[in-house]
């Protein structure tokens, strides 16, 4: 991040020990964020192989994300554009089918003071249920019911299902999401990237 402020916030976080005895390992908060991007993505929680690695997105997910932006992965990761902050910054470990939902600790601590951080957001993608709870609550039937009704807060939120290959069915059963609703988020990306 460029703002001294904002710095101090990032460490701040990155020393976060709120829920450290929920977790399955160790405390590792995985985000993006720089005061200047104009895209935010807001997930769900890092996987497995985001806490490995520490990058978010770097699995299959993001690699399906990256082709639903129609970015590549040098720009992604540009913090200048992409602001990536999760619902949860750790990996909350495996739950009944997937992985746990996002410890809720972190929204509550953090999410307000990081989002007035970033005063440069045009966009923000809203992957998944938990996301979708806090940054759009007007859609109470869930993820399908967003996405399907998606111009109702386009051009500055998007709702999206989250792109988790474990949502392969729902891709097919809503196949007009590729077909209509990409092409438009693509060129908005690209816009605001231009």
């Amino acid at each position: 991040m460029v703002a001294s402020h904002s710095e101090t916030l990032l460490q701040r976080i990155h020393a976060c020990q709120i829920c450290s005895q929920q977790l399955p390992l160790h405390p590792k908060p995985i985000l993006q964020v720089d005061s200047r991007a104009t895209i935010l993505i807001a997930g769900q929680a890092p996987g497995r192989k985001a806490h490995d690695s520490g990058v978010p997105f770097d699995d299959a997910s993001g690699d399906r994300l990256r082709a639903w932006l129609g970015v590549d992965r040098e720009t992604f990761y540009d913090a200048r554009h992409f602001a990536i902050v999760p619902m949860g910054f750790c990996y909350p470990g495996k739950g009944s089918s997937g992985d746990a939902p996002p410890r809720p600790e972190c929204a509550e601590q953090w999410r307000r003071p990081l989002l007035e951080a970033l005063p440069n957001i045009q966009l923000t993608v809203v992957l998944g249920k938990f996301a979708l709870a806090y940054h759009l609550p007007q859609f109470k039937g869930g993820v399908t019911e967003a996405v399907q009704n998606w111009q109702q807060v386009w051009p500055r939120y998007l709702p999206l299902p989250h792109p988790s290959p474990r949502n392969q069915a729902w891709f097919k059963r809503n196949a007009w999401f590729e077909a209509v609703l990409l092409p438009r988020l693509q060129q908005r990306v690209g816009a605001l990237l231009g």
